[in-house]
């Protein structure tokens, strides 16, 4: 497979996956630097896998202002060593996630405010690399875009916090709105669970790495974590130390623990 990596410029690089070498869990892996011709100043901030490049199929851009950009996939079937142009990122504005899709599908992106919104990609017309994309949610004073995801059937919408609390909710409870609407509530943000920092669209079957700023990680099973309505701040999942928070989180699936 190849690794389109997404950069904070906006920029396009391909990798291939065995030119990642293997390593153990604690190690701290290859500089990027060294795999990828990455201009001055510009760092990674997505990343997503894709084994054949066809026809449509399209790569979706979420940016942490809100905005979406659909493009066709084949538009990035050309690998060149410097990188090519993705998508145009504004002066305060960041690229946070980008998925592939049919055309066909509902998106939902989640805030750090603890709002979401679902709506149908058939919404966001088809865009050259170079252009910014078009609003997907307008955000609150402060808030910003932490994930988007992609509504699959049967799945429940998992919510994390800053301070490791942890929440499901059925996906259907996210009615579909028009591109561009405030969203509605995903989680009850306060002082003690603290603001979301990660969404993902997950099943039963799947289990959850859950990743703090100092180091520390935690796995756990997704069906421990019971299903929730909206307005909920969700349970405990991680136990932190003083003045470490919750950084990320990574969903684990069946298929992959198969590989492993």
């Amino acid at each position: 497979e190849y690794i389109l990596v997404f950069t904070t410029s906006g920029r396009v690089y391909w990798l291939k996956v065995y030119e990642i070498p293997q390593a153990s869990r604690a190690a701290r892996g290859k500089a990027i630097v060294n795999m990828l011709q990455l201009g001055q100043g510009e760092g990674v901030s997505a990343c997503v896998k894709v084994k054949n490049f066809e026809k449509d199929m399209f790569l979706i851009m979420a940016t942490q202002n809100g905005l979406i950009k659909k493009t066709d996939l084949m538009a990035y079937a050309n690998p060149r060593k410097g990188g090519i142009i993705g998508i145009t990122i504004e002066k305060d504005d960041a690229l946070i996630d980008v998925k592939w899709t049919d055309g066909k599908q509902d998106v939902i992106f989640a805030t750090h405010q603890g709002k979401a919104i679902r709506f149908s990609e058939s919404q966001v017309r088809d865009m050259g690399r170079g252009a910014k994309g078009v609003r997907g949610i307008r955000l609150g004073k402060k808030d910003k875009v932490i994930a988007m995801e992609i509504a699959r059937k049967d799945t429940t919408v998992l919510t994390v916090t800053s301070q490791g609390f942890a929440k499901r909710t059925a996906i259907d409870q996210y009615r579909k709105q028009s591109r561009g609407g405030k969203g509605i509530k995903n989680v009850n943000v306060t002082k003690k669970n603290g603001e979301a920092v990660g969404m993902k669209a997950v099943s039963d079957n799947d289990e959850l790495m859950v990743m703090t700023e100092k180091g520390m990680i935690v796995r756990c099973a997704v069906k421990d974590i019971r299903t929730t309505g909206r307005s909920t701040q969700g349970v405990r999942i991680i136990k932190l130390d003083s003045g470490d928070s919750v950084a990320n989180i990574a969903q684990v699936v069946p298929e992959e623990n198969g590989e492993e």
